[in-house]
């Protein structure tokens, strides 16, 4: 059991789950280096304690007797911070860690590494926005359309398509295409596995794509294009 806790940075996911862990009894410490949001957290959570400091400068940590926590979580904004003090945790203490990495490029290499429960916010976004479309029960077919939904109180959609034909947006890595702004690749269904897609994949015939996008209307899934903006 988890009877106190350190969290490493203080940004919104720092923020929620103080409040998760405060509300089951668990002391919390956050450690944030920004002055101003270091003030935001010790008004918002005053059952908290709130540290000025640098969570990766080890005389921090020792200070706040980071040794004796139970459970310490590395939230700062920098994978590469959150990797390094991952491992020092971990080798310096017993404390139940979770990691957070913004970056899916290297899961393979990261999965193996001494990193606790690793978070990858970019894939549980898109995991629940999945679930949440296909939970849904009404579908749209217009041309290759095959679902849409609103979302976030209609400021978002989500649409799922079918790729019927190789296209302007096939066989091609995803960092090469000019997608436009507010628009998500949210996951890639193939032969009955969700892909989370990174730069390196590509929609292929056959493919189930869903595309969350804001601000603009499309019909045809090429219309993410930049080129195909009006």
């Amino acid at each position: 059991p988890v009877k106190n806790a350190i969290l490493a940075g203080g940004g919104k996911i720092s923020y929620y789950l103080a409040k998760s862990l405060i509300a089951s009894g668990i002391d919390v410490t956050i450690i944030e280096q920004n002055p101003s949001r270091a003030d935001f957290l010790s008004e918002e959570l005053p059952e908290a304690t709130i540290i000025l400091g640098d969570a990766t400068d080890q005389s921090v940590l020792e200070q706040e007797e980071y040794q004796t926590a139970d459970g310490f979580a590395c939230l700062t904004g920098l994978d590469e911070e959150n990797i390094l003090l991952a491992l020092h945790v971990n080798a310096n203490t017993k404390a139940k860690t979770v990691t957070k990495v913004n970056r899916v490029s290297f899961q393979n290499v990261i999965d193996k590494l001494d990193l606790g429960s690793i978070i990858y916010p970019r894939v549980t976004t898109a995991d629940y926005i999945v679930k949440y479309v296909r939970s849904a029960s009404a579908a749209q077919n217009d041309n290759n359309v095959e679902t849409l939904y609103k979302l976030a109180n209609g400021k978002a959609e989500a649409l799922e398509f079918n790729i019927t034909d190789k296209s302007g947006i096939t066989d091609i890595p995803l960092q090469q295409l000019k997608i436009r702004p507010n628009t998500l690749i949210g996951s890639i269904y193939r032969n009955g596995q969700v892909i989370f897609p990174g730069g390196q994949d590509m929609i292929k015939v056959g493919d189930t794509v869903m595309v969350v996008l804001s601000g603009y209307r499309l019909s045809d899934i090429e219309d993410i294009l930049e080129d195909r903006a009006a």
